[in-house]
């Protein structure tokens, strides 16, 4: 029970650390307030439902990763070096492509 209470904890530090230091996940937190209750009025059962919200859960987790990833490659060190760029640029593409997939997931449940 430690070890679950610890891990609650850590992320819930986690979240409020996302919350505080990165404007693009309070921006899509807000997003999610908006979408959420909307992807459950519109979804005509459990399945689109489901399908509706899955991609929003998704941005945060991609944002929440990217996050990550660039206060990683910024505490190694603020020199510009081309793998940390890549790597950078690869965290926000998963970002952009979990927000595609926002957009054509709720496309093709809703048309």
């Amino acid at each position: 029970m430690l070890r679950l209470y610890n891990a609650t904890r850590y992320s819930l530090m986690g979240l409020a650390a996302a919350w505080r230091s990165e404007p693009a996940f309070r921006q899509e937190v807000v997003l999610f307030i908006l979408l959420a209750p909307l992807g459950c009025w519109l979804g005509d059962n459990g399945v689109e439902r489901a399908l509706l919200l899955g991609p929003l859960f998704l941005v945060l987790v991609a944002e929440l990763l990217n996050s990550g990833l660039e206060a990683a490659i910024d505490r190694i060190g603020e020199e510009i070096h081309p793998l940390s760029k890549q790597a950078k640029d690869v965290g926000s593409a998963a970002v952009f492509v979990s927000l595609v997939s926002v957009v054509v997931v709720w496309a093709l449940v809703l048309y």
